[in-house]
């Protein structure tokens, strides 16, 4: 059997607010493989002083999607680490279809789970995430509420909610989302590789069906 043939590459694919980092964290605890957000990379690279880490930055803070050529070097480089030798889950990668056609030269992915919900459960769930100013732990006063509200458990900074979660952005972003990475479920679907699952479901409920569809 070709090496490749035997990685587990799995891409979670899903709108804002799908919960699908939450099932990618749970599939890298199971599966014992990197669960690697782009979101996350780019938090961490936009606090880095460096030229690619400011101009990440700048792109951020302007509300830009960060251009294919620099999303695709940056997973190129974090796919190489012995960490994703036997498999990786990608989550806010690809986003549209070059993307997705790049990741097939570098990695073919076995599984695409798609997460699928409304965008009235989207702008929902994600109205209701907040981030410690001080800590950055991260809340949900729906799900995840703290003991006393507004305040971290932890070290008891203000609980706020990020510029990108107030509902003008994420209207900007599910439309995006729509437009640009909604043409890679046929993508995945004519490979054979995509699994549906329902996401308005309770996060249990929906990893046990992520499972059963992985068999």
């Amino acid at each position: 059997m070709d090496e490749k043939n035997k990685e587990n590459n799995i891409v979670v694919l899903g709108a804002q607010g799908s919960g699908k980092g939450t099932q990618a964290e749970r599939l890298e605890r199971k599966f014992h493989i990197p669960h690697i957000s782009t979101g996350d990379v780019f938090r961490e690279m936009r606090t880095q002083d460096t030229e690619l880490g400011r101009k990440v930055k700048d792109l951020i803070d302007k509300g830009i999607f960060v251009p294919d050529e620099i999303t695709n070097q940056i997973v190129a480089e974090r796919l190489k680490k012995d960490d994703a030798k036997p498999g990786f889950i990608l989550d806010g990668y690809p986003r549209n279809i070059s993307q997705a056609e790049n990741l097939d030269r570098l990695r073919p992915i076995k599984h695409c789970i798609l997460i699928e919900v409304g965008d009235d459960k989207s702008i929902e769930r994600i109205g209701a995430r907040r981030i410690c100013s001080k800590c950055k732990a991260n809340y949900n006063i729906i799900y995840l509420k703290p003991k006393v509200e507004g305040v971290c458990d932890s070290c008891g900074g203000e609980l706020i909610m990020r510029d990108d979660d107030k509902p003008e952005a994420v209207k900007l972003r599910l439309s995006k989302y729509h437009s640009e990475t909604a043409p890679l479920i046929s993508f995945y679907e004519k490979k054979g590789v995509l699994l549906r699952i329902n996401g308005e479901q309770m996060i249990e409920k929906v990893f046990l069906d992520i499972m059963k569809k992985l068999g």
